[in-house]
């Protein structure tokens, strides 16, 4: 993909409330793990980027202490705010794991080579992975991600080749 010297920010959470006095924020995390808060040195609350102080985990909540936030009236002040971070910050992930916004916008081909559409979107709140694919009629397509019907992801080409059955177009 090509890269201009804007870094690109990827939203990772949203501040949702001050927790005690000290200018700690209760975080609603919207990544897969809170590794990443604890992993980079500054965080962009909106457009500031802010040295992170503290992290801590409560349920399935990210506690943060952030430089710039320093009692409880910055904290409340600070709700609604989103976190960010850059590219940079993201961890390389393990063979065949693939970031969804990367998956976004890649071509979808079948198996026999034949053009399918555009990967739209990926639906994540059921068992396994749903990508949604809009043909170049302007059909929407639902397929699992499941290797029956995923045969092959490639970053390089920007594509991602899918064998559907029966019924899903």
């Amino acid at each position: 993909m090509p890269h201009d010297n804007v870094m690109e920010k990827i939203l990772i959470g949203k501040i949702v409330s001050a927790v005690g006095l000290k200018g700690e924020v209760k975080v609603y995390n919207y990544s897969d793990s809170a590794d990443i808060y604890a992993n980079t040195e500054a965080l962009y609350v909106d457009d500031d980027l802010m040295p992170v102080r503290s992290v801590r985990t409560q349920k399935n909540m990210v506690i943060l202490g952030l430089e710039g936030i320093d009692d409880r009236t910055a904290a409340e002040k600070a709700r609604g705010r989103e976190i960010f971070v850059t590219e940079d910050d993201l961890p390389e992930l393990p063979e065949g794991q693939h970031y969804i916004r990367d998956l976004i916008g890649m071509e979808a081909v079948q198996e026999d080579g034949s053009h399918l559409g555009v990967v739209k979107d990926v639906i994540q709140n059921t068992a396994q992975d749903v990508f949604e694919v809009v043909t170049d009629e302007g059909k929407q397509v639902l397929i699992p991600s499941v290797p029956a019907f995923v045969l092959e992801i490639n970053e390089e080409t920007g594509r991602i080749t899918f064998r559907l059955i029966e019924g899903m177009l």
